[in-house]
């Protein structure tokens, strides 16, 4: 009997651009041992070839630590590799496409940016979950349009797809975001700008994070 997927939420690790593929392999290892389970592929800077040697690679990680790899931008990288799913931004195809090449099972994102409009026609269009951002100043993305935590507060109310935040989130302004209603954060410089040792304990803080907010949902027994 299958089981069922576990749920899209925590910590949603994104690569940095890293040529060598053993140190990227090392440095998402790190993240998946402090508890990551949600890996996305991001190199703008590398050739095909390497990219797709990378993916490989990565997808071989996530099969043995029961984590879930998703490529960002290239549908068909996605599928070549065999990956969990594709996050699509503005230019990268709909989400419709990308279900048909990848399958019902595929975890499809989709990048709304700050545009509720864009969000509802993805959720419409079958996307897995839907991502705000830039929320902070992003050091990947400097120029990217800024989205407000009352985005996701809106969200939350209308949609029943998972919320993704992006952009500058770190362990300190993380908490509200979770509060406001993201499912997942999407994190790079946080994660990845030291050694393994440190991005383990890093990720390991950003799911207690979210085991925090979910305790505070958790009914209390009524005493009598």
């Amino acid at each position: 009997m299958a089981t069922e997927a576990p749920p899209l939420s925590g910590l949603y690790a994104v690569t940095p651009d890293i040529p060598d593929t053993g140190t990227l392999i090392r440095a998402v290892a790190a993240v998946i041992e402090g508890g990551c389970r949600l890996v996305q592929y991001r190199n703008k800077t590398a050739d095909d070839g390497l990219r797709l040697a990378q993916a490989k690679a990565l997808q071989s990680l996530c099969l043995s630590y029961d984590a879930r790899l998703i490529v960002n931008d290239d549908t068909l990288l996605a599928e070549a590799v065999g990956a969990a799913g594709v996050h699509l931004g503005r230019d990268d195809g709909e989400v419709a496409f990308a279900r048909k090449i990848l399958g019902e099972a595929a975890l499809i994102g989709a990048s709304c940016y700050n545009d509720f409009a864009r969000a509802q026609k993805a959720v419409a269009g079958g996307a897995s979950y839907i991502a705000f951002g830039a929320v902070y100043p992003s050091p990947s993305k400097p120029g990217a349009p800024r989205a407000s935590p009352e985005i996701f507060q809106r969200a939350r109310q209308t949609f029943c797809t998972p919320l993704c935040a992006i952009g500058g989130i770190t362990l300190k302004n993380a908490a509200p975001l979770i509060s406001a209603g993201a499912s997942l954060l999407a994190v790079i410089s946080d994660l990845f700008q030291r050694d393994p040792a440190h991005a383990t304990k890093r990720a390991a803080a950003y799911q207690q994070l979210f085991a925090q907010e979910n305790a505070r949902h958790v009914p209390q027994p009524v005493l009598v």
